[in-house]
């Protein structure tokens, strides 16, 4: 096996388990979620485990899976930055 441990492939570091990387990182992250009827943002975990509203026209921006949060059609969403 021909592998470089010290720089594996980003794609193959992905696919691993948040614990097995070689350098550990969680799979959950904050994104930003613009409301497609009053386009304000809302920030919201992306495994969030209750359905989130807007706060100004308590529109449903996402609703809870059994992982990662399934956002409303029509929202458009961004990661935020570290």
């Amino acid at each position: 096996m021909d592998c470089d441990l010290l720089h594996p492939e980003p794609r193959q570091e992905a696919a691993k388990h948040k614990l097995k990387r070689l350098v550990q990182s969680p799979n959950s992250y904050f994104m930003d979620v613009k409301c497609p009827g009053c386009l304000q943002i809302t920030t919201v975990f992306s495994h969030a485990e209750s359905v989130v509203l807007c706060g100004s026209c308590n529109a449903m921006l996402c609703q809870p899976t059994g992982g990662i949060a399934r956002l409303t059609e029509g929202c458009s969403f961004r990661k935020k930055q570290d």
